[in-house]
């Protein structure tokens, strides 16, 4: 299978700076195992969107596949409670 390019929106650099440093590291090794596998066991399709969720700890990562370009596009990322709003 082909890896896929991981692209940010630029509000997701904000995102992580409200999460504590202890959480970073798990968060961005969690973002980068969707350059493998962009549908990991466990991930979520929105229903009326084609976002994707994916859980780490309490956070949530929610992105957007391109097949066509081989990218995943990571919107936003977030504490379970506020990620949705």
């Amino acid at each position: 299978m082909a890896k896929f390019d991981l692209v940010f929106k630029e509000s997701v650099f904000r995102d992580l700076t409200d999460i504590p440093k202890q959480d970073i590291q798990r968060v961005l090794e969690r973002i980068d195992l969707l350059r493998e596998e962009p549908r990991p066991p466990g991930s979520v399709k929105f229903s009326g969107r084609e976002y994707y969720r994916v859980r780490q700890g309490n956070f949530r990562i929610i992105y957007e596949i391109q097949n066509t370009q081989l990218v995943v596009i990571v919107i936003k990322v977030g504490h379970r409670r506020e990620v949705y709003r």
